[in-house]
């Protein structure tokens, strides 16, 4: 009997998921990420032609205007100017801005950004407004007059704090703590922060605001549908032919009459003849250094505008990003974003010396701009300073937009504050969103970014002050800025725990293999493509600070 040996044992085969592809029969459409939105039209250094340019660049200023007004008219009237006084701050406003963006642009952080009057400065400022307002002055203008030098010399004194963190690249080190898991919850609360200025102002007046919401919507994402052409025109420009629509109906109702038997604050919101800005703006007001008179320094003002300061980098930081994803940029490199605070220092320190009644930062609506036009060209933006500059100057023409009915500006915001939102949440897919850790940080980092400054605003709402009380005035200003800032709040809780949560063993997870190339000026070719400079003035700037 001859043995043959049996045939060896094969283990089965290991079976292999099938591939990923974005056709699988049954099981839906599978996205991979992508680093950059394929849906954009222009990015940062390409171009539409020229007559695109000017209309979309008109746009971005009418935007960005709506920020100045509500900020304007809720306090130079706390400081006793009026309503000439406004109209030259609003003047100042848009000339500072129109100069800041340039400079940004060009050898900031070159991305599409308008830098724009900054909300954090508020609680710094009604503080001053409180410290005048109780010493005896012969009439409210001249309690206006000093009021603003103190503004002044607070802003040139706390700009140095963002000229050294960002000259001495220490604000580039600390981002390099950032990774996707950071990066979403910060963008998104820098839209979702801002939701008073959304439907809240939208509900002053219903009547106004709800139709622009609405035919926004409607017009900008449905009619386009219709034709070809159709699709080009709405996307774009439906937002003019809205304001035009809106403002007209805001019209009709105030010669109506509609108006006439309604509270004053109904009137003031509502009708289009209450803002007064046309009849008191001069024709032609160049703002000039010093138009005020000097400064006044104080130490514990200085002080206390620090805290809104540092709110500002962050919240500049935060629509760098999300301006960087919608203009088909990589995330800006760390020594992009210190070179862009550093000259955003300097652009206050400007600020200070023109006397406007706040600094700046940059400005979100804008930033949503983008992504509802698709267009994320620099040369619009670039283009759109000069509207800025012009209706600055010539105050009459810039009066009769600034005049446009607030809730029409806050319906527009709900829209465009709602895209940065967005855009926040598409750096989740750079990260594991499957992982608890990540979750838990996320959410932990969203849910505080909005529920603490919720706290400090509604105390101070209810109290008169913020929920820091001590001895030292300029020691609670800066606390009760920085955790009434959604950003801010945002950044220090996801930084914390995502830098010391398992970050050692969690680094696949946290998304760093992908984020760090982007970090430095050499790792990606294509980050000296969007953020290098097209003429030699890296040769007239230290390394260090490029």
């Amino acid at each position: 009997m001859v043995e043959t040996n049996p045939p060896p044992v094969m283990a089965p085969p290991a079976t292999q998921p099938p591939p990923l592809v974005p056709h699988m029969v049954g099981m839906g459409v599978i996205h991979t990420p992508n680093e950059q939105l394929h849906t954009l039209q222009f990015c940062v250094h390409s171009n539409p032609s020229w007559p695109q340019v000017l209309v979309l660049s008109f746009l971005h200023y009418i935007v960005m205007l709506g920020s100045i007004v509500m900020y304007s008219t809720s306090l130079v009237p706390l400081m006793g100017g009026n309503h000439g006084d406004k109209a030259r701050v609003i003047q100042t406003f848009l000339f500072m801005s129109g100069v800041n963006t340039l400079l940004q642009t060009f050898i900031g952080s070159r991305l599409p950004t308008v830098m724009n009057a900054s909300f954090a400065f508020a609680i710094p400022v009604m503080s001053i407004i409180r410290d005048f307002s109780m010493r005896a002055y012969d009439d409210e203008h001249q309690r206006f007059v000093h009021t603003i030098r103190a503004i002044q010399g607070a802003l040139i004194v706390s700009s140095f704090l963002n000229i050294i963190i960002g000259y001495s690249t220490a604000w580039g080190k600390y981002s390099k703590y950032f990774s996707p898991v950071i990066i979403v919850p910060i963008v998104c609360v820098v839209g979702l922060g801002l939701f008073g200025r959304g439907f809240p102002q939208v509900g002053k007046c219903v009547e106004i605001g709800l139709p622009m919401l609405i035919l926004l919507v409607i017009l900008q994402q449905y009619t386009k549908k219709i034709h070809e052409r159709a699709y080009f025109l709405f996307e774009r420009y439906s937002l003019l032919l809205c304001i035009v629509i809106v403002w007209s109906f805001a019209a009709i109702l105030t010669a109506g009459g509609a108006y006439n038997h309604v509270p004053e604050k109904t009137k003031q919101h509502c009708r289009t003849d209450r803002s007064y800005l046309i009849s008191s703006a001069p024709w032609i007001k160049i703002p000039y250094p010093f138009q005020w008179g000097p400064p006044i320094f104080t130490a514990s003002h200085s002080f206390g505008m620090m805290g809104a300061v540092l709110v500002s980098a962050v919240e500049s930081t935060g629509a760098h990003y999300a301006a960087a994803r919608l203009a088909g940029a990589t995330p800006p490199p760390a020594h992009v974003l210190s070179r862009s605070i550093g000259l955003q220092g300097i652009g206050m320190l400007l600020e200070g010396i023109f006397g406007t009644a706040a600094g700046s930062t940059a400005s979100v609506e804008n930033i949503g701009f983008l992504g509802l036009t698709r267009v994320g060209s620099r040369r619009v933006v670039q283009i759109s300073t000069a509207f800025m500059i012009f209706f600055s100057i010539f105050g009459k023409f810039g009066a009769i937009f600034a005049s446009i009915p607030l809730p029409i500006f806050a319906a527009i915001y709900c829209v465009l504050f709602g895209l940065v939102a967005a855009v926040g949440i598409s750096f989740a897919q750079f990260a594991n969103n499957n992982s608890m850790r990540n979750l838990y940080i996320l959410g932990l980092s969203l849910f505080l970014g909005v529920s603490v400054p919720q706290y400090f605003n509604e105390y101070t709402a209810s109290a008169g002050h913020g929920p820091a009380k001590s001895n030292a005035g300029w020691f609670n200003d800066i606390l009760n800025t920085i955790f009434s800032s959604a950003p801010t709040v945002a950044m220090l809780v996801g930084t914390l725990l995502d830098n010391t949560l398992d970050a050692s063993t969690a680094s696949d997870d946290r998304g760093l293999s992908w984020w760090r190339r982007f970090q430095y000026r050499k790792e990606d070719t294509r980050n000296n493509e969007f953020y290098g400079f097209p003429i030699k003035v890296h040769e007239m700037i230290p390394t260090r600070y490029l």
